[in-house]
């Protein structure tokens, strides 16, 4: 990280996630000033697994945090497989030993939420985080932003970034009003320990099972102790869109009763599980309005399919600060100069990912046949290079 002395426009940040923290440190260490404005009263990070994929790798070493985000994460050495629902056919499996690295520079980890938000919070000073600070309103002014929290205080700044999530406020305060379309689609997660898990389940692989209206992943997480199972299925209705939304194991359980014992057999090993709803939201067409703007998602909330939500946010965050930098005179125009390189790229994925849900759960028959095929035939590593290959520090910025 620089010693350098912060300048340029003060900066708020809405939400002190993934996305927010990555935000915060790099603007820090471009030398600008920012405050990161967090509702919780203690920065924690709820859920579990994560896939990191290169093209989430890079920021991280670029910030100088790789080694304590990677100290506990897992490499995917076997890498990708795709199994039938009822037998565990195999479909589809992609080593990725050593070809991560050939291609792109970086290897694939699955890590723990929570240990991907402490390594980016070591980049951010500890005066420039203000726990317990819940937005209530975002007021437009002709000098800058006026922020409102629920506590009564205020405060101004020269820019404001919502990272506040799928329920942004400062989105609502920059685009305009969306309304959510539900899926039909719930997601449970639960974590098993590895002492709990079958000893298939703890293989450096990301296994997803592909079934009628469902699919089931699951891989190691936190250096092997435990396992993160995130699975998809059918609602009848609308359910809370929360990651802090509970089921019960019976629950989870009902809907693979007939799937294959391996992955029955993880339901019942894992804990309380999450379940919430999936709710789909058409890309924006445009993040920025004046001196707000949004990143991660706040700007492009997607269906976890392609596993790149932290990924984004962490390009998002990469971006905007080298616009910032280049130009912290006129933070308007920089803001729009990220818009413009970043929102072609996350509506891409917003849309690939919402493709993803129907091939993932056809029902069995000649379609189901014709994707198992596909999936044997192709070469996902290479067919991702779009994705992977992504280097936000290498991007040209355009000035002017």
């Amino acid at each position: 990280m620089r010693n350098r002395q912060q300048q340029g426009p003060r900066i708020a940040i809405v939400g002190g996630g993934i996305g927010g923290m990555a935000a915060a440190a790099y603007l820090h260490r471009a030398g600008l000033t920012v405050t990161v404005h967090e509702q919780a009263a203690a920065l924690t990070e709820v859920g579990a697994g994560l896939v990191l994929a290169p093209n989430a790798v890079r920021p991280l070493r670029a910030l100088g945090v790789a080694d304590a985000a990677l100290a506990r994460a897992v490499p995917l050495d076997l890498g990708w497989e795709f199994r039938r629902w009822q037998d565990g056919t195999v479909l589809s499996v992609e080593r990725l030993d050593g070809v991560c690295e050939r291609l792109y520079g970086e290897r694939m980890y699955t890590a723990h939420r929570a240990h991907l938000l402490d390594a980016l919070r070591s980049a951010v000073p500890d005066g420039a985080v203000r726990l317990g600070a819940r937005c209530t309103r975002v007021e437009p002014r002709a000098d800058g932003v006026r922020l409102t929290f629920a506590d009564g205080s205020r405060t101004d700044a020269d820019l404001v970034i919502g990272a506040d999530g799928m329920h942004s406020l400062v989105r609502a305060a920059v685009a305009a009003p969306q309304q959510p379309r539900f899926s039909g689609l719930c997601a449970f997660r639960t974590v098993v320990p590895a002492a709990a898990a079958p000893a298939f389940a703890l293989r450096r692989a990301q296994t997803l099972w592909l079934g009628p209206g469902h699919h089931f992943v699951h891989y190691p997480i936190s250096g092997g102790d435990a396992v993160n199972v995130v699975a998809y299925a059918p609602a009848t209705r609308a359910t809370e869109e929360s990651w802090s939304a509970t089921a019960t194991v019976e629950e989870f359980h009902a809907e693979f009763s007939d799937w294959d014992d391996r992955v029955t057999s993880l339901i019942k090993a894992g804990s309380l599980p999450g379940r919430w709803a999936l709710y789909d939201r058409p890309p924006l067409p445009s993040w920025t309005r004046g001196r707000m703007t949004l990143l991660g998602d706040a700007a492009h909330p997607m269906f976890p399919f392609y596993g790149q939500g932290a990924a984004q946010a962490m390009e998002d965050a990469a971006v905007l600060a080298r616009c910032l930098s280049a130009t912290p005179e006129a933070p308007a125009e920089a803001l729009s100069r990220y818009e413009t390189e970043r929102l072609p790229r996350a509506t891409r994925l917003q849309r690939a990912s919402h493709a993803r849900a129907e091939s993932n759960h056809l029902p069995d028959g000649p379609e189901q046949r014709r994707r198992d095929a596909a999936l044997g035939d192709a070469d996902p590593l290479a067919d991702s290079g779009w994705i992977y290959g992504y280097d936000a520090g290498a991007v040209v910025i355009q000035l002017g």
